[in-house]
Protein backbone atom coordinates (compact mmCIF):
# COMPACT_ATOMS: atom_id res chain seq x y z
CA UNK A 1 0.00 0.00 0.00
CA UNK A 2 1.16 3.57 -0.56
CA UNK A 3 2.27 5.48 2.50
CA UNK A 4 0.14 8.07 4.25
CA UNK A 5 0.77 11.59 2.92
CA UNK A 6 -1.00 14.43 1.16
CA UNK A 7 -0.05 12.81 -2.14
CA UNK A 8 -1.41 9.43 -1.13
CA UNK A 9 -4.63 11.05 0.10
CA UNK A 10 -5.05 12.60 -3.35
CA UNK A 11 -4.20 9.26 -4.95
CA UNK A 12 -6.90 7.56 -2.90
CA UNK A 13 -9.37 10.28 -3.88
CA UNK A 14 -8.47 9.86 -7.56
CA UNK A 15 -8.88 6.09 -7.18
CA UNK A 16 -12.28 6.38 -5.48
CA UNK A 17 -13.43 8.91 -8.08
CA UNK A 18 -12.32 6.78 -11.02
CA UNK A 19 -13.96 3.73 -9.43
CA UNK A 20 -17.23 5.64 -9.03
CA UNK A 21 -17.14 6.55 -12.71
CA UNK A 22 -16.29 2.97 -13.65
CA UNK A 23 -19.31 1.71 -11.69
CA UNK A 24 -21.59 3.87 -13.84
CA UNK A 25 -19.88 2.84 -17.09
CA UNK A 26 -20.24 -0.82 -16.19
CA UNK A 27 -23.87 -0.47 -15.09
CA UNK A 28 -25.00 1.26 -18.30
CA UNK A 29 -23.01 -0.96 -20.66
CA UNK A 30 -25.03 -2.58 -23.44
CA UNK A 31 -28.03 -0.28 -23.10
CA UNK A 32 -29.47 1.91 -25.82
CA UNK A 33 -28.09 5.27 -24.69
CA UNK A 34 -28.85 8.77 -25.87
CA UNK A 35 -26.01 10.38 -27.81
CA UNK A 36 -24.84 13.97 -27.60
CA UNK A 37 -23.35 15.15 -30.90
CA UNK A 38 -20.07 17.08 -30.54
CA UNK A 39 -19.46 17.53 -34.26
CA UNK A 40 -16.90 16.05 -36.66
CA UNK A 41 -18.14 12.54 -35.86
CA UNK A 42 -17.45 12.87 -32.13
CA UNK A 43 -20.15 12.24 -29.56
CA UNK A 44 -20.83 11.53 -25.91
CA UNK A 45 -23.36 9.14 -24.42
CA UNK A 46 -25.51 9.31 -21.34
CA UNK A 47 -22.90 7.06 -19.71
CA UNK A 48 -20.20 9.74 -20.22
CA UNK A 49 -22.41 12.35 -18.56
CA UNK A 50 -23.54 10.18 -15.66
CA UNK A 51 -20.04 8.87 -14.97
CA UNK A 52 -18.68 12.41 -14.84
CA UNK A 53 -21.41 13.41 -12.37
CA UNK A 54 -20.40 10.50 -10.12
CA UNK A 55 -16.71 11.45 -10.25
CA UNK A 56 -17.38 15.13 -9.58
CA UNK A 57 -19.56 14.17 -6.62
CA UNK A 58 -16.65 12.30 -5.05
CA UNK A 59 -14.17 15.15 -5.64
CA UNK A 60 -16.50 17.90 -4.44
CA UNK A 61 -17.34 16.03 -1.25
CA UNK A 62 -13.66 15.73 -0.33
CA UNK A 63 -12.14 18.86 -1.96
CA UNK A 64 -14.92 21.47 -2.34
CA UNK A 65 -12.44 24.28 -3.10
CA UNK A 66 -10.62 22.48 -5.94
CA UNK A 67 -11.29 23.40 -9.56
CA UNK A 68 -12.38 20.70 -12.03
CA UNK A 69 -12.11 20.43 -15.80
CA UNK A 70 -14.45 17.73 -17.09
CA UNK A 71 -14.68 16.34 -20.60
CA UNK A 72 -18.45 16.82 -20.59
CA UNK A 73 -19.10 19.62 -18.08
CA UNK A 74 -16.16 21.86 -18.95
CA UNK A 75 -14.38 24.16 -16.51
CA UNK A 76 -15.74 24.53 -12.98
CA UNK A 77 -13.77 26.87 -10.75
CA UNK A 78 -10.82 29.03 -11.77
CA UNK A 79 -8.83 27.67 -14.71
CA UNK A 80 -5.61 28.88 -13.05
CA UNK A 81 -6.44 27.36 -9.65
CA UNK A 82 -3.54 25.85 -7.72
CA UNK A 83 -5.42 22.55 -7.54
CA UNK A 84 -7.33 21.45 -10.62
CA UNK A 85 -8.71 18.00 -11.41
CA UNK A 86 -8.86 16.74 -15.00
CA UNK A 87 -11.66 14.26 -15.62
CA UNK A 88 -12.37 12.09 -18.65
CA UNK A 89 -15.32 9.94 -17.51
CA UNK A 90 -15.29 7.56 -20.47
CA UNK A 91 -12.23 7.37 -22.71
CA UNK A 92 -13.15 5.16 -25.65
CA UNK A 93 -16.75 6.26 -26.14
CA UNK A 94 -16.86 4.90 -29.70
CA UNK A 95 -15.70 1.49 -28.44
CA UNK A 96 -18.28 1.63 -25.67
CA UNK A 97 -21.14 2.57 -28.00
CA UNK A 98 -20.15 -0.36 -30.22
CA UNK A 99 -20.36 -2.75 -27.24
CA UNK A 100 -16.59 -3.12 -27.03
CA UNK A 101 -15.16 -3.34 -23.51
CA UNK A 102 -11.99 -1.34 -24.19
CA UNK A 103 -12.48 1.88 -22.28
CA UNK A 104 -10.95 3.82 -19.42
CA UNK A 105 -12.03 6.32 -16.76
CA UNK A 106 -9.37 8.99 -16.17
CA UNK A 107 -9.04 11.23 -13.09
CA UNK A 108 -5.93 13.35 -12.51
CA UNK A 109 -4.89 16.19 -10.24
CA UNK A 110 -2.81 18.47 -12.43
CA UNK A 111 0.88 17.82 -11.64
CA UNK A 112 -0.12 15.38 -8.91
CA UNK A 113 -1.98 12.15 -8.17
CA UNK A 114 -3.96 10.30 -10.83
CA UNK A 115 -5.98 7.17 -11.48
CA UNK A 116 -7.07 5.21 -14.55
CA UNK A 117 -9.89 2.70 -14.05
CA UNK A 118 -10.66 -0.26 -16.30
CA UNK A 119 -14.38 -0.84 -15.65
CA UNK A 120 -14.51 -4.33 -17.11
CA UNK A 121 -11.37 -5.84 -15.59
CA UNK A 122 -12.07 -4.36 -12.16
CA UNK A 123 -8.63 -2.71 -12.11
CA UNK A 124 -7.61 0.79 -11.06
CA UNK A 125 -4.13 2.00 -11.91
CA UNK A 126 -3.06 4.89 -9.70
CA UNK A 127 -0.16 7.08 -8.61
CA UNK A 128 0.61 9.55 -5.84
CA UNK A 129 3.05 11.26 -8.20
CA UNK A 130 6.04 9.26 -7.00
CA UNK A 131 5.15 5.58 -7.37
CA UNK A 132 2.53 3.71 -9.39
CA UNK A 133 0.27 0.80 -8.50
CA UNK A 134 -2.65 -1.29 -9.73
CA UNK A 135 -5.51 -2.25 -7.41
CA UNK A 136 -7.42 -5.46 -8.08
CA UNK A 137 -9.66 -7.30 -5.62
CA UNK A 138 -8.55 -4.91 -2.90
CA UNK A 139 -4.85 -5.73 -3.38
CA UNK A 140 -2.30 -3.13 -4.52
CA UNK A 141 0.63 -4.23 -6.69
CA UNK A 142 3.53 -2.03 -7.79
CA UNK A 143 3.65 -1.38 -11.54
CA UNK A 144 6.69 -2.65 -13.43
CA UNK A 145 7.00 -1.55 -17.07
CA UNK A 146 8.49 -4.03 -19.54
CA UNK A 147 8.98 -4.11 -23.30
CA UNK A 148 8.90 -7.92 -23.43
CA UNK A 149 5.60 -8.11 -25.32
CA UNK A 150 6.91 -5.85 -28.13
CA UNK A 151 3.30 -4.67 -28.54
CA UNK A 152 2.96 -0.98 -29.40
CA UNK A 153 -0.36 0.82 -29.41
CA UNK A 154 -0.69 3.44 -32.14
CA UNK A 155 -3.45 6.04 -32.04
CA UNK A 156 -4.94 6.18 -35.53
CA UNK A 157 -7.62 8.80 -34.89
CA UNK A 158 -7.38 11.98 -36.99
CA UNK A 159 -6.57 14.83 -37.12
CA UNK A 160 -2.84 14.55 -37.68
CA UNK A 161 -1.41 17.97 -36.79
CA UNK A 162 2.20 16.95 -37.50
CA UNK A 163 1.49 15.79 -41.07
CA UNK A 164 3.03 15.52 -43.59
CA UNK A 165 6.23 15.15 -41.57
CA UNK A 166 4.69 12.56 -39.25
CA UNK A 167 1.45 10.66 -38.84
CA UNK A 168 1.18 7.85 -36.31
CA UNK A 169 -0.75 5.78 -38.84
CA UNK A 170 2.29 5.79 -41.18
CA UNK A 171 4.26 3.71 -38.67
CA UNK A 172 2.20 0.70 -39.69
CA UNK A 173 3.63 0.83 -43.20
CA UNK A 174 7.29 1.09 -42.19
CA UNK A 175 9.20 -2.23 -42.44
CA UNK A 176 11.58 -1.27 -39.62
CA UNK A 177 8.60 -0.78 -37.30
CA UNK A 178 6.84 -4.09 -37.97
CA UNK A 179 10.17 -5.95 -37.87
CA UNK A 180 10.83 -4.81 -34.27
CA UNK A 181 7.33 -4.33 -32.86
CA UNK A 182 3.77 -5.61 -33.14
CA UNK A 183 1.22 -2.84 -33.68
CA UNK A 184 -2.04 -2.72 -31.77
CA UNK A 185 -4.92 -0.23 -31.80
CA UNK A 186 -6.68 0.02 -28.46
CA UNK A 187 -8.39 3.38 -29.16
CA UNK A 188 -8.39 4.44 -25.52
CA UNK A 189 -5.76 5.75 -23.10
CA UNK A 190 -6.12 2.49 -21.22
CA UNK A 191 -3.13 1.71 -23.45
CA UNK A 192 -0.99 4.08 -21.35
CA UNK A 193 -1.83 2.15 -18.20
CA UNK A 194 -0.87 -1.03 -20.02
CA UNK A 195 2.56 0.41 -20.84
CA UNK A 196 3.03 1.26 -17.16
CA UNK A 197 2.14 -2.29 -16.12
CA UNK A 198 4.19 -4.14 -18.76
CA UNK A 199 1.35 -5.27 -21.02
CA UNK A 200 2.48 -2.95 -23.80
CA UNK A 201 5.99 -1.92 -24.82
CA UNK A 202 4.99 1.57 -25.95
CA UNK A 203 2.26 3.97 -27.05
CA UNK A 204 2.40 6.57 -29.83
CA UNK A 205 -0.01 9.38 -30.67
CA UNK A 206 0.14 12.63 -32.59
CA UNK A 207 -1.08 15.98 -31.27
CA UNK A 208 0.01 19.08 -29.39
CA UNK A 209 0.41 19.65 -25.65
CA UNK A 210 -1.28 16.70 -23.95
CA UNK A 211 -0.20 17.30 -20.33
CA UNK A 212 -3.29 19.39 -19.59
CA UNK A 213 -5.63 17.11 -21.55
CA UNK A 214 -8.42 15.35 -19.70
CA UNK A 215 -7.77 12.41 -22.01
CA UNK A 216 -4.04 12.00 -21.35
CA UNK A 217 -3.09 13.64 -18.03
CA UNK A 218 -3.83 10.60 -15.85
CA UNK A 219 -2.05 8.16 -18.14
CA UNK A 220 1.02 10.39 -18.45
CA UNK A 221 1.24 10.79 -14.66
CA UNK A 222 0.91 7.04 -14.21
CA UNK A 223 3.64 6.23 -16.74
CA UNK A 224 6.05 8.78 -15.34
CA UNK A 225 5.63 7.46 -11.81
CA UNK A 226 6.11 3.88 -13.03
CA UNK A 227 9.44 4.81 -14.61
CA UNK A 228 8.51 4.83 -18.28
CA UNK A 229 10.24 7.13 -20.78
CA UNK A 230 7.77 9.90 -21.66
CA UNK A 231 8.42 12.44 -24.44
CA UNK A 232 6.78 14.01 -27.44
CA UNK A 233 7.11 12.39 -30.86
CA UNK A 234 10.02 14.78 -31.46
CA UNK A 235 11.87 13.48 -28.40
CA UNK A 236 11.36 16.73 -26.51
CA UNK A 237 9.75 16.88 -23.05
CA UNK A 238 5.97 16.74 -23.10
CA UNK A 239 4.60 20.23 -22.53
CA UNK A 240 3.33 23.39 -24.16
CA UNK A 241 5.97 23.18 -26.88
CA UNK A 242 5.65 19.42 -27.22
CA UNK A 243 4.31 17.46 -30.17
CA UNK A 244 2.21 14.40 -29.47
CA UNK A 245 3.25 11.63 -27.13
CA UNK A 246 5.67 8.70 -27.14
CA UNK A 247 5.65 6.56 -24.00
CA UNK A 248 8.02 3.60 -23.84
CA UNK A 249 8.62 0.98 -21.17
CA UNK A 250 12.39 1.55 -21.29
CA UNK A 251 15.09 3.70 -22.89
CA UNK A 252 16.02 1.13 -25.54
CA UNK A 253 12.45 0.84 -26.79
CA UNK A 254 12.12 4.62 -26.81
CA UNK A 255 15.35 4.99 -28.79
CA UNK A 256 14.23 2.39 -31.33
CA UNK A 257 10.91 4.12 -31.91
CA UNK A 258 12.50 7.56 -32.12
CA UNK A 259 14.90 6.30 -34.81
CA UNK A 260 11.91 5.08 -36.84
CA UNK A 261 9.89 8.26 -36.32
CA UNK A 262 12.87 10.42 -37.34
CA UNK A 263 13.31 8.42 -40.53
CA UNK A 264 11.83 9.54 -43.81
CA UNK A 265 8.05 9.69 -43.86
CA UNK A 266 5.76 8.86 -46.71
CA UNK A 267 6.01 12.41 -48.06
CA UNK A 268 9.81 12.46 -47.92
CA UNK A 269 10.02 14.92 -45.03
CA UNK A 270 11.93 14.41 -41.83
CA UNK A 271 10.37 15.23 -38.51
CA UNK A 272 12.18 18.34 -37.20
Amino acid sequence: MISSSAGSDDAELATVGASAGADVVRRLYGRQLARIDKGAGDFATAADVEAEKAILGVIRAARPDDAILGEEGGQQGAADAVRQWLVDPLCGTLNYAAATMLVAVNVALRDGAAAVADPFNDEVFFTDGESAWVRHDGVDERLAPSSATRLVDVNLDPPFPSAPGFRAVDLLGRPEFVERFRPRVLSTTLALAWVATGRRAAYVTDGGDLTGSVHFAAGIALCRAAGCVVTGIDGAPVGEAGRGLLVAADAQTHESLMSIIRGRGRCGDRLP
